[in-house]
């Protein structure tokens, strides 16, 4: 009885040794467990920037036409084989106004 209580008691502290100092053991978990914690947080951040450019990607490839016409109105530009005409409008003086500038530049010699 007293040889099978000592190899028990020899098993237990292997068992506890391989428990606290092994492969497996508490501080190998807890190291891991922080560079998971560590590589989620990464990931995490890599999962932000790649939705962000899936829709900036997005907005481009349906956002041509936006493009097209800022392109057009802001910078003028246009397509090959195509006439591009402008318009100006210029403001007339009212007839009134004329007509006291002519009466005027008569009565000033």
């Amino acid at each position: 009885m007293r040889v099978a209580t000592i190899v028990l008691l020899a098993l237990l502290a292997v068992v506890h040794a391989e428990l606290w100092f092994g492969k497996g053991g508490v501080p190998r978990v807890m190291s891991l467990r922080a560079q998971v914690q560590h590589q989620q947080k990464l990931n995490d951040q890599a999962q932000a920037v790649n939705e962000q450019l899936v829709a900036e990607v997005r907005d481009l490839q349906e956002g041509l036409e936006m493009v097209e016409e800022k392109a057009r109105t802001e910078l003028g530009m246009i397509k090959p084989d195509e006439i591009y005409v402008q318009l100006t409008t210029t403001k007339q003086p009212p007839a009134s106004a004329s007509a006291n500038a002519g009466e005027a530049s008569a009565a000033a010699p």
